[in-house]
C-alpha cells in the first residue's frame, strides 16, 4: 500500500482552517477526507 501525497497548497489550507480559523483537527480532516493522526496532525508540527 502506497502513501497518499498531498500538495503543498491543500497542506497550507487544512492548518490555516485549523490554526486560523479555529477549526478542530478531527473537523477538517473528516471534511477533506484525511486521518486526523496521519497526516493531518503532523502538518501542524
Amino acid at each position: 500500500m502506497s502513501k497518499q501525497r498531498y500538495p503543498e497548497e491543500f497542506k497550507t489550507e487544512a492548518v490555516k482552517q485549523i490554526t486560523e480559523r479555529g477549526h478542530k483537527v478531527a473537523d477538517v480532516s473528516a471534511r477533506l477526507g484525511v486521518s486526523p493522526d496521519r497526516p493531518a496532525r503532523r502538518w501542524l508540527a
